[in-house]
């Protein structure tokens, strides 16, 4: 067991990357908290996805003196499947931390519950 835990170290921290950030989106109420949660567990994924895209003693897909064998190179899908999520994760922590902004401008704080109880009493 002790060797395949060696083996697969990546996507083991990527698994305990991803607990900790849901554990964190699961049990905090500071809205700041849940982003940084939720970027742990895309940075976890991103982890898993690069790790399992990458075989050892491959090159990068580029053709390099005249070796056309697609056994010397690495699958290139998970490595462009990573850069696009990067880049969505950033657009996507950028609307989170504006709505975050803008709920505090107008609420006061950045505790989920406070901000459910007040409006719930706007409502009424």
């Amino acid at each position: 067991m002790g060797v395949n835990l060696v083996q697969n170290i990546g996507e083991a921290v990527a698994m305990i990357l991803f607990g900790i950030g849901f554990a964190n989106l699961f049990f905090q109420k500071n809205l700041i908290k849940k982003i940084i949660g939720f970027n742990i567990m895309d940075t976890a994924i991103f982890l898993f996805l690069a790790e399992k895209g990458y075989i050892a003693g491959r090159m990068a897909p580029i053709v390099v003196d005249g070796i056309q064998d697609v056994e010397a190179y690495i699958n290139p899908i998970p490595s462009g499947l990573v850069l696009t999520g990067i880049v969505v994760s950033v657009s996507v922590s950028a609307l989170m931390l504006s709505l975050t902004i803008r709920l505090y401008h107008r609420y006061h704080t950045l505790d989920l519950d406070e901000i459910s109880a007040k409006l719930r009493k706007e409502e009424m």
